[in-house]
Protein backbone atom coordinates (compact mmCIF):
# COMPACT_ATOMS: atom_id res chain seq x y z
CA UNK A 1 0.00 0.00 0.00
CA UNK A 2 2.71 2.46 0.97
CA UNK A 3 4.69 1.80 -2.19
CA UNK A 4 1.64 2.22 -4.46
CA UNK A 5 0.47 5.36 -2.64
CA UNK A 6 3.98 6.83 -2.67
CA UNK A 7 4.39 6.26 -6.42
CA UNK A 8 0.99 7.83 -7.17
CA UNK A 9 1.73 10.82 -4.94
CA UNK A 10 5.20 11.37 -6.41
CA UNK A 11 3.75 11.35 -9.94
CA UNK A 12 1.01 13.77 -8.87
CA UNK A 13 3.59 15.92 -7.08
CA UNK A 14 5.75 16.14 -10.19
CA UNK A 15 2.77 17.06 -12.37
CA UNK A 16 1.45 19.68 -9.91
CA UNK A 17 4.89 20.95 -8.82
CA UNK A 18 4.27 20.16 -5.15
CA UNK A 19 7.15 20.62 -2.73
CA UNK A 20 6.04 18.52 0.26
CA UNK A 21 4.47 15.10 -0.19
CA UNK A 22 4.21 13.96 3.43
CA UNK A 23 0.65 15.17 4.08
CA UNK A 24 -0.84 13.47 1.00
CA UNK A 25 0.85 10.18 1.96
CA UNK A 26 -0.49 10.37 5.52
CA UNK A 27 -3.95 11.28 4.28
CA UNK A 28 -3.97 8.39 1.79
CA UNK A 29 -3.15 5.90 4.54
CA UNK A 30 -5.76 7.52 6.79
CA UNK A 31 -8.35 7.27 4.01
CA UNK A 32 -7.72 3.53 3.59
CA UNK A 33 -7.91 2.99 7.36
CA UNK A 34 -11.14 4.98 7.53
CA UNK A 35 -12.72 2.90 4.78
CA UNK A 36 -11.68 -0.38 6.39
CA UNK A 37 -13.11 0.79 9.74
CA UNK A 38 -16.18 2.57 8.39
CA UNK A 39 -18.49 2.11 11.36
CA UNK A 40 -16.00 2.86 14.14
CA UNK A 41 -16.81 6.01 16.07
CA UNK A 42 -13.90 8.48 16.26
CA UNK A 43 -13.49 11.71 18.19
CA UNK A 44 -12.21 14.92 16.70
CA UNK A 45 -11.58 18.37 18.15
CA UNK A 46 -13.83 19.60 20.93
CA UNK A 47 -15.37 16.17 21.44
CA UNK A 48 -17.15 15.88 18.11
CA UNK A 49 -17.86 12.24 17.34
CA UNK A 50 -18.69 10.66 13.99
CA UNK A 51 -18.05 7.54 11.95
CA UNK A 52 -14.49 6.89 10.81
CA UNK A 53 -15.44 6.91 7.13
CA UNK A 54 -15.94 10.68 7.38
CA UNK A 55 -12.63 11.44 9.14
CA UNK A 56 -10.51 12.26 6.05
CA UNK A 57 -13.21 14.63 4.80
CA UNK A 58 -13.61 16.26 8.22
CA UNK A 59 -9.85 16.88 8.33
CA UNK A 60 -10.00 18.37 4.84
CA UNK A 61 -12.89 20.65 5.84
CA UNK A 62 -11.23 21.63 9.11
CA UNK A 63 -8.03 22.57 7.28
CA UNK A 64 -10.10 24.67 4.87
CA UNK A 65 -11.80 26.47 7.77
CA UNK A 66 -8.52 27.36 9.46
CA UNK A 67 -7.25 28.81 6.20
CA UNK A 68 -4.91 26.11 4.95
CA UNK A 69 -4.59 24.71 1.48
CA UNK A 70 -6.78 21.68 0.92
CA UNK A 71 -4.87 20.44 -2.13
CA UNK A 72 -2.60 18.14 -0.10
CA UNK A 73 -5.51 16.55 1.77
CA UNK A 74 -7.55 16.23 -1.41
CA UNK A 75 -4.74 14.49 -3.30
CA UNK A 76 -4.17 12.15 -0.34
CA UNK A 77 -7.87 11.27 -0.21
CA UNK A 78 -8.01 10.64 -3.94
CA UNK A 79 -4.90 8.43 -3.93
CA UNK A 80 -6.24 6.56 -0.90
CA UNK A 81 -9.54 6.07 -2.70
CA UNK A 82 -7.72 4.79 -5.78
CA UNK A 83 -5.86 2.22 -3.69
CA UNK A 84 -8.99 1.20 -1.77
CA UNK A 85 -10.97 0.83 -4.98
CA UNK A 86 -8.31 -1.21 -6.80
CA UNK A 87 -7.47 -3.39 -3.80
CA UNK A 88 -10.86 -4.01 -2.19
CA UNK A 89 -13.90 -2.57 -3.97
CA UNK A 90 -13.29 -3.63 -7.56
CA UNK A 91 -12.08 -7.21 -6.98
CA UNK A 92 -14.27 -8.09 -3.99
CA UNK A 93 -17.52 -6.17 -4.44
CA UNK A 94 -17.67 -5.78 -8.21
CA UNK A 95 -16.04 -9.12 -9.14
CA UNK A 96 -13.29 -7.53 -11.20
CA UNK A 97 -9.67 -8.44 -11.70
CA UNK A 98 -7.18 -7.90 -8.85
CA UNK A 99 -4.78 -5.22 -10.14
CA UNK A 100 -2.66 -4.78 -7.03
CA UNK A 101 -0.47 -7.47 -5.50
CA UNK A 102 2.61 -7.23 -3.35
CA UNK A 103 5.81 -7.56 -5.43
CA UNK A 104 7.87 -10.69 -4.76
CA UNK A 105 11.05 -8.72 -4.01
CA UNK A 106 9.30 -7.26 -0.96
CA UNK A 107 8.52 -10.78 0.29
CA UNK A 108 12.22 -11.66 -0.13
CA UNK A 109 13.38 -8.56 1.75
CA UNK A 110 10.58 -8.55 4.35
CA UNK A 111 9.28 -12.09 4.92
CA UNK A 112 5.56 -12.48 5.46
CA UNK A 113 5.89 -14.27 8.78
CA UNK A 114 3.54 -13.98 11.72
CA UNK A 115 4.58 -14.47 15.29
CA UNK A 116 8.20 -13.53 14.65
CA UNK A 117 8.51 -12.00 18.09
CA UNK A 118 8.25 -14.53 20.88
CA UNK A 119 8.70 -14.24 24.58
CA UNK A 120 8.02 -10.52 24.59
CA UNK A 121 8.81 -9.12 28.03
CA UNK A 122 10.48 -12.31 29.23
CA UNK A 123 14.23 -12.32 29.78
CA UNK A 124 16.27 -15.09 28.11
CA UNK A 125 16.44 -18.40 29.97
CA UNK A 126 20.07 -17.86 31.05
CA UNK A 127 19.19 -14.56 32.76
CA UNK A 128 16.11 -16.13 34.41
CA UNK A 129 18.18 -18.99 35.87
CA UNK A 130 20.71 -16.53 37.31
CA UNK A 131 17.91 -14.47 38.87
CA UNK A 132 16.25 -17.56 40.34
CA UNK A 133 19.53 -18.68 41.90
CA UNK A 134 19.93 -15.31 43.59
CA UNK A 135 16.37 -15.27 44.90
CA UNK A 136 16.31 -18.81 46.23
CA UNK A 137 14.23 -20.72 43.75
CA UNK A 138 12.53 -17.82 42.04
CA UNK A 139 10.01 -17.20 44.84
CA UNK A 140 9.71 -13.99 46.80
CA UNK A 141 9.36 -14.03 50.55
CA UNK A 142 6.24 -11.91 50.81
CA UNK A 143 5.15 -13.26 54.18
CA UNK A 144 2.48 -15.78 55.06
CA UNK A 145 -0.46 -13.81 53.65
CA UNK A 146 -4.08 -13.59 54.74
CA UNK A 147 -7.29 -13.50 52.76
CA UNK A 148 -9.50 -10.46 53.19
CA UNK A 149 -12.15 -11.04 55.82
CA UNK A 150 -10.14 -13.62 57.76
CA UNK A 151 -9.22 -12.68 61.29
Amino acid sequence: MLLFNWICIVITGLVMDMQLLMIPLIMSVLYVWAQLNRDMIVSFWFGTRFKACYLPWVILGFNYIIGGSIINELIGNLVGHLYFFLMFKYPMDLGGRNFLTTPQFLYRWLPNRRGGVSGFGVPPASVRRAAEDQQGGGRHNWGQGFRLGDQ
